[in-house]
């Protein structure tokens, strides 16, 4: 490619995004009580949210569905053709049904509006065009019209598109926000990424305990800590006072500035040269707590305590790593 062509090229792209993030912020303009409404509506629904589409649109009705679900609103896709063959048999009164398509046209969601309308269901729908059949047969008709695509033919969905996947996120981010979601709700439904383990995984599921946790007396010598630091391999070890309550740390990073000074190893103790300030958290703490910590303090490892101020546990990064929340 050459440079002229390369330049052509990221020019074009430039319009494309440009185009796109024009038509989101005059669809923002445009919001009304029709969009509240459409809230109202999902946040009340008593059963399942059902989302519908032909094609492209289709495509953004599984991710709308995938969103809805993921953020505390039960909901899942149904393929239009699909639905004349079996799959209304799903839907129930209490659903509320959205369809989205571009035209408003689209001859498979017309087919089955009828019988929607039927069961009894809501229906909100998602068009380009407010004077279509499928938004005037709608409940509640959201708008999602564009003056231009990005496509220089005018033919591919590109700025329609890309305007009814930014509406139905606003729409689901909405409910989410009147249901108090939070984070941990979140997790509750993610429990195989690192992003739900991170809110439900307790300091207590990945620590070291027992005898893998790194632990000296506060009468120990430099040695000492040097002998548990190798032992444990956690790079640090605890200092703790008579009622096992961490008094200091001292870790592999201590140990490398003290070779530069005239020590006695087997006399130095531990007390004098250790960090009076450890750091530590709390066992029945979520991981994210800890993660955040170690982030804001800069630091690898880190003390574990109960409830009473105890020394229970430890763990570095590379314990984290390990429990795949980071």
């Amino acid at each position: 490619m050459t440079k002229t062509s390369s330049k052509n090229t990221l020019e074009r792209a430039r319009q494309v995004l440009e185009i796109e993030a024009q038509e989101i912020s005059s669809l923002a303009n445009r919001l009304d009580d029709h969009f509240v409404n459409a809230v109202e509506l999902i946040l009340h629904c008593d059963g399942r949210v059902v989302v519908s589409g032909m094609g492209k649109s289709g495509h953004i009705g599984r991710k709308l569905a995938s969103t809805f679900a993921s953020t505390g609103t039960p909901s899942f896709f149904m393929h239009p053709a699909e639905a004349s063959h079996g799959d209304l048999g799903m839907i129930t009164s209490n659903d509320v049904v959205i369809f989205l398509s571009n035209s408003g046209k689209s001859d498979e969601l017309l087919s089955i509006l009828p019988v929607i309308k039927r069961i009894g269901a809501k229906i909100i729908s998602i068009t380009g065009n407010s004077n279509s059949e499928l938004a005037k047969e709608s409940e509640i008709h959201l708008s999602a019209q564009v003056s231009q695509e990005a496509c220089p033919l005018g033919l591919s969905p590109t700025a329609s598109s890309t305007a009814s996947l930014a509406l139905g996120d606003a729409l689901a981010i909405c409910v989410l926000d009147q249901r108090a979601f939070t984070a941990e709700d979140f997790a509750r439904s993610h429990p195989g990424g690192s992003l739900g383990k991170k809110q439900v995984v307790r300091v207590r599921d990945i620590m070291r305990k027992a005898d893998q946790v790194p632990s000296i007396h506060d009468q120990a010598l430099l040695s000492d800590a040097v002998l548990e630091i190798s032992l444990k391999g956690l790079g640090f070890t605890a200092i703790v006072d008579k009622n096992s309550k961490p008094i200091g740390i001292f870790t592999d990073g201590d140990l490398r500035r003290q070779l530069s000074k005239k020590i006695d190893y087997e006399k130095q103790s531990i007390k004098e040269i250790m960090n009076k300030n450890p750091k530590t958290i709390f066992d029945d703490q979520i991981i994210i707590d800890a993660i955040n910590l170690m982030e804001s303090n800069k630091i690898n490892g880190i003390l574990v305590v109960d409830r009473e101020s105890k020394l229970v546990g430890a763990f570095n990064m590379h314990d984290l790593f390990k429990a795949k929340v980071i």
